[in-house]
């Protein structure tokens, strides 16, 4: 086997073996490192580029050192999380820098901040004046986290005891074209209804859009392939029927949804009429 075959299937190997490793420690060793874990990830990188571009070096001592690394580093991160004496030990715990709007000048020498670093910090946290601080804190994962005095905190709907309606997690429901019927069904809304709304939009049909998304309050987001080519106005008569097929799919779906009787009899068949009056009239709905 030549030197460059053997440089190449170790390099391979070495990657994998990072990658593994990766999946193993979570994703706290890249989004939030502490030092602990810097010096781990720097640490198994050399390993693995030594085994990778070093050929003069026994793959299989390599390997052993990569593998009784990863098993020390593996079994920190469960003691850590099983035990909260030795996850300070390991990881240390947060300093806190400001208390009481009063910077504590002792702690910043100790964690080795100068005060450059600290306004900087709080300017990451759209803080620029000291005397705003309640308390800011230096995270094991070298992050400054702040809170403000409570006076110059945002007014919040809550207090002014305003009642506002709950957001849930929006909904794509057009994706490169392709209608998610599936999903747009399980929100509760028509096909033709989001017909109607991408009409709104500029849109011509479903094949126009590159994403819509729907929010908790059912307004939709409409992203199109081309925007240049956007539609100045709306037609209104297709959307018109859009809407009556829209509101004659709500009224059946109110009537399965309802346990009364004579609700559910009563949502079929304004359904039935309103069925009856679009077939009546769809004809001049066409432009």
């Amino acid at each position: 086997m030549s030197e460059y075959t053997i440089v190449i299937v170790r390099t391979l190997f070495a990657f994998f073996f990072i990658l593994l490793l990766a999946r193993l420690l979570g994703k706290k060793q890249i989004a939030q490192l502490t030092f602990f874990d810097y010096v781990t990830g720097i640490s198994i990188g050399n390993m693995a580029a030594a085994l990778a571009i070093d050929t003069t070096m026994q793959s299989m001592d390599a390997i052993i050192g990569l593998i009784l690394f990863t098993l020390l580093s593996t079994l920190v991160v469960f003691g850590a999380l099983k035990s909260l004496k030795f996850r300070k030990l390991v990881e240390g715990s947060p300093t806190i820098l400001i208390r009481n709007g009063n910077v504590l000048e002792k702690n910043l020498f100790k964690v080795k901040i100068t005060f450059d670093d600290l306004m900087q910090g709080l300017r990451e946290k759209d803080v620029f004046k000291l005397a705003d601080v309640e308390m800011a804190t230096l995270e094991t994962s070298g992050v400054i986290t702040v809170m403000k005095k409570t006076e110059y905190n945002p007014l919040t709907p809550k207090d002014i005891g305003l009642p506002v309606e709950s957001e849930h997690t929006p909904s794509l429901v057009i994706v490169d074209g392709r209608l998610l019927s599936k999903r747009l069904n399980y929100l509760g809304y028509s096909e033709e209804w989001l017909l109607g709304e991408i009409l709104k939009q500029g849109a011509g049909n479903f094949s126009d859009v590159f994403l819509a998304q729907i929010d908790s309050k059912g307004s939709v987001y409409v992203d199109l392939y081309n925007e240049e080519e956007k539609r100045p106005q709306v037609k209104q008569r297709p959307l018109l029927a859009a809407q009556l097929r829209k509101t004659q799919a709500d009224l059946e779906g109110f009537a399965i949804q309802t346990n009364d009787h004579n609700a559910k009899q009563m949502y079929y068949n304004q359904s039935v009429e309103l069925q009856n009056l679009i077939d009546k009239i769809n004809p001049y709905l066409k432009e």
